[in-house]
């Protein structure tokens, strides 16, 4: 019986009218519209910060451990060309809290020298939260906005039948129109994101390695 009633409705002009213009009326959730766009802004941001920030130029210069490891055989580091190479680069800060705490003993040396690339890691790691979690949401905002408005639409055909099949498309496609953004947005955002995980662990090993060099070399110099 009611898809008789259904039926009759959608027959009916008046009733497909009717229906037409609720579909054409209803709000849809284009406001969730806005923290998509500014979830894509941020994450633009981010993604280019981010970028120059991790260049290996910029992290571990070429040839920044021969200059120093020049400068200790010569002996010319004193306390404003330390103070220089910790002001250069992450690697710089690293290799000078060592140099800095040279004359302590290999056990004070190398806490300086790990409390240093602690400082420099979670440098490395700045907005990456902030990238994952708009690569995490996005999507699911978008998601949101689509269920609200196949709620509405679904609510309109209850209410006034089917009506235009083209209208009700409308509504469909307006309705997915938020899922698609969302999906844009958060794709990029977590194949940078974890892009950006894989530039620190790599740089993050390779300042290692530079740091153990340099303990060793000064480890050799107080035994000779």
């Amino acid at each position: 019986m009611y898809s008789h009633h259904l039926s009759v409705m959608t027959r009916s002009p008046g009733m497909r009218i009717m229906a037409v213009r609720a579909l054409q009326s209803m709000p849809f959730p284009h406001w969730l519209m806005l923290p998509i766009l500014a979830c894509s802004i941020i994450s633009l941001a981010i993604i280019i910060e981010r970028s120059f920030a991790l260049r290996r130029s910029v992290v571990v210069p070429s040839g920044l451990s021969a200059d120093v490891d020049r400068a200790i055989s010569e002996g010319q580091l004193d306390v404003d060309r330390i103070a220089l190479l910790r002001r250069g680069s992450a690697l710089g800060k690293v290799l000078a809290a060592g140099l800095a705490t040279a004359q302590s003993n290999p056990s004070r040396v190398q806490e300086a020298v790990e409390e240093a690339g602690r400082h420099v890691v979670h440098g490395f790691e700045r907005y990456l939260n902030a990238l994952g979690t708009i690569a995490a949401t996005t999507p699911l905002l978008g998601l949101l906005g689509t269920v609200i408005g196949m709620i509405k639409v679904f609510a309109a055909i209850t209410t006034s039948g089917v009506g235009d099949p083209q209208v009700l498309a409308g509504g469909i496609y307006e309705a997915l129109i938020t899922t698609a953004a969302g999906l844009s947005i958060g794709i990029p955002s977590l194949m940078f994101h974890r892009y950006f995980r894989g530039r620190i662990n790599e740089l993050t090993v390779e300042i290692e390695q530079q740091a153990l060099r340099l303990l060793d070399l000064l480890r050799q110099r107080k035994h000779q």
